[in-house]
């Protein structure tokens, strides 16, 4: 198997990208910085071996993501099985306008990029990747009434922003893949503009067929579970598909990494096109 990775250079993607090398699975990664993975230890001998591809580029610039998809086709002789796209902001503060993004359409403009982009010999249904898009558990209205109270001043005061764009990331996939969208939660016009559904090259509404999306809880750096626990038989975290979790606290990345690649991908007839939310 080929996979397209963006949002490798770190966190979930770069832990969910090192399972998949371990696996046998090669990968193309687009990285704005290609010696990000110059000391890694881990990452190195795939790196040495062409296993792990690099290309440089940013995922707001059209044309890099084109040829990112490019050498991905050619690496993968002709098919990308999976893509995973795991790019995401930072906050920072601002005395007037409080916790803002630098690029507040990041994680929007980079999957528009991404999938106008698609090459045409992957776009019809039995040849289309299987996309793996991680967004944020509360970024919907239905689902923040469901974040733990004492979680309620972070996330209405320090990641607005970041679930602002990653609603409006949702909106995209939801429109291209054909499925439910509720009418409480229109996007940001300042991050997805009228029009967009006519953004060339974007498939149409429906035409994505091979679509999961993880909605994790609230991210930390913590050890993996999934490994020790599925040992032992035992879910290391909880799941939720096309609904919400109670009490759901957290989750580290890790986990997040581990149910993409042990868990959802060999299991994906029974994820396929849904939204899943993640937490301990």
């Amino acid at each position: 198997m080929h996979a397209f990775v963006l949002g490798g250079s770190k966190n979930i993607g770069y832990h969910a990208a090192l399972r998949l090398l371990k696996q046998g699975t090669t990968v193309t990664f687009l990285l704005r910085s290609t010696s990000v993975f110059d000391n890694d230890e881990q990452m190195q001998p795939f790196v040495r071996d062409g296993k792990a591809q690099l290309m440089r580029g940013d995922a707001l610039n059209l044309d890099d993501v084109r040829r990112a998809w490019e050498a991905a086709v050619e690496a993968g002789g002709g098919t990308v099985d999976i893509v995973l796209f795991t790019i995401g902001g930072q906050a920072g503060f601002s005395m007037s306008r409080g916790f803002v993004l630098n690029i507040p359409d990041l994680c929007t403009h980079a999957l528009l990029n991404v999938l106008s982009t698609i090459p045409d010999s992957l776009r019809a249904p039995e040849t289309q990747p299987h996309f793996v898009i991680t967004t944020s558990m509360g970024i919907t209205s239905e689902s923040h009434a469901t974040i733990p109270l004492a979680l309620k001043p972070l996330y209405n005061g320090v990641l607005p922003a970041m679930h602002a764009d990653k609603l409006c990331m949702e909106r995209v996939l939801v429109f291209c893949g054909g499925l439910p969208w509720s009418s409480k939660d229109e996007p940001n016009k300042d991050i997805l503009p009228d029009g967009w559904q006519s953004t060339q090259g974007l498939p149409s509404q429906g035409e994505l067929k091979h679509v999961v999306v993880i909605r994790p809880a609230l991210l930390t750096d913590g050890k993996c579970r999934g490994d020790e626990t599925r040992k032992a038989g035992k879910a290391p975290y909880r799941t939720k598909k096309d609904g919400d979790l109670s009490s759901a606290w957290r989750i580290s990345r890790q986990d997040v990494a581990h149910f993409i690649v042990q868990e959802l991908l060999p299991n994906w007839s029974g994820w396929e096109g849904s939204g899943v939310v993640l937490a301990y």
